[in-house]
């Protein structure tokens, strides 16, 4: 980005130097060629401004100092060094800028007729760029400490999130070590007795000793685990979820949920992505007016369903969420069913036990 701006600033400067020397009738000497030579190397010499400040500003100094004592056309080729001793503030400091521009009013005042005018006249020119230049550089300075300062503090808080975690993996490893260790020691040991008996009742009770220890393993593991389910949703959380998706402008009836209490937090949890899933599908694809949703216990099961009234008239197709909908109903030992209803609108039916597997899975 600084080359095309570096172009721009030179061939401004360069075509009004120019613009004005050939519309100048002061003057000796004419402009072609020698300071026709001088203001080009001038200019020219502003592309390299960003990368050799000081050697920009060196070439600028000395065009500009032959260019006005040799008489040639008045025109604004200070502008040159003008622009060179902002960019050699900004990038080296006030020192060196400074003492540059010292020097060049120096010159002019011993070159001009009178000293004091040239001082006046030059000195506050070739200063000003310095002061600027500095600021910039000052502003810089702040811009680049203060993204410093954001990274480290980044930094810091990537790392405290890091620390947690490991801290949070090592008391979790050190709950589950504690939990399991001595059940599975216990089954261990009974399915070693089981393999060695030749009593029958011996080794049928040293089963049922393995199932109790495996049904408490995993009861406790699910109590382990629990914290990490903090943040799984819930039947509590269907109301919120049916006025954002009103809000959307899907009108739905909510029919249930039935108490907390009686439904397991993974049976909820379930419950409302299926129904979230659903009404995701019915906003995006059905081109519905209204959407029905239903939560009853029906015996050992949660039923729920979400219907509309669309235009879904195509086959049902893995996409649109239904294989996710299928493996969450599934993974609790339920199913699900969706399809398009004969009057017409899509339908989602999940059936979810309210009683979890005893294997473990949820």
């Amino acid at each position: 980005m600084r080359l095309p701006r570096d172009a721009a600033v030179a061939v401004a400067v360069a075509a009004l130097t120019t613009v004005t020397a050939l519309t100048s009738t002061d003057g000796a000497r004419p402009l072609m060629p020698a300071g026709a030579a001088l203001i080009a190397a001038a200019c020219a010499a502003l592309l390299w401004r960003q990368r050799f400040p000081a050697t920009v500003l060196a070439v600028t100094a000395m065009a500009t100092l032959l260019y006005y004592p040799l008489g040639f056309p008045d025109a604004p080729l200070i502008l040159a060094p003008v622009v060179a001793l902002y960019t050699a503030a900004r990038e080296r400091g006030p020192v060196p800028a400074g003492a540059a521009a010292i020097a060049m009013t120096a010159v002019f005042a011993a070159a001009g007729g009178d000293p004091f005018q040239v001082l006046i006249g030059i000195a506050p020119l070739l200063l000003l760029p310095v002061v600027l230049g500095e600021v910039a550089r000052g502003r810089a300075r702040q811009v680049a400490q203060a993204e410093e300062r954001a990274a480290l503090a980044e930094a810091s808080r990537e790392n405290e999130a890091l620390r947690r975690a490991a801290e949070e993996r090592l008391r979790i490893a050190r709950e589950l070590h504690d939990v399991l260790a001595h059940q599975l020691s216990m089954i261990t040991v009974q399915a070693g007795a089981a393999l060695h008996t030749r009593e029958p009742d011996g080794a049928f009770a040293a089963l049922r000793t393995i199932r109790a220890a495996g049904k408490e393993a995993l009861r406790e593991v699910r109590t382990v685990l629990g914290v990490l389910r903090d943040d799984e949703p819930s039947l509590a959380g269907l109301p919120a979820l049916i006025g954002r998706t009103e809000a959307a402008g899907l009108p739905v009836h909510l029919t249930g949920p039935p108490a907390e209490t009686t439904v397991p937090a993974a049976v909820q949890a379930a419950a409302y992505r299926i129904v979230q899933e659903a009404l995701t599908n019915t906003i995006r694809h059905a081109e519905a007016d209204h959407a029905e949703v239903t939560l009853l216990v029906d015996g050992p099961d949660l039923l729920v369903t979400v219907t509309d009234d669309g235009s879904a008239t195509t086959a049902v197709t893995e996409g649109n969420g239904l294989r996710g909908m299928t493996e969450r109903a599934t993974a609790l030992g339920g199913d699900l069913r969706a399809g398009p209803r004969p009057d017409g609108g899509f339908q989602v039916r999940a059936r979810i036990p309210l009683t979890l597997p005893e294997d473990g899975t949820r």
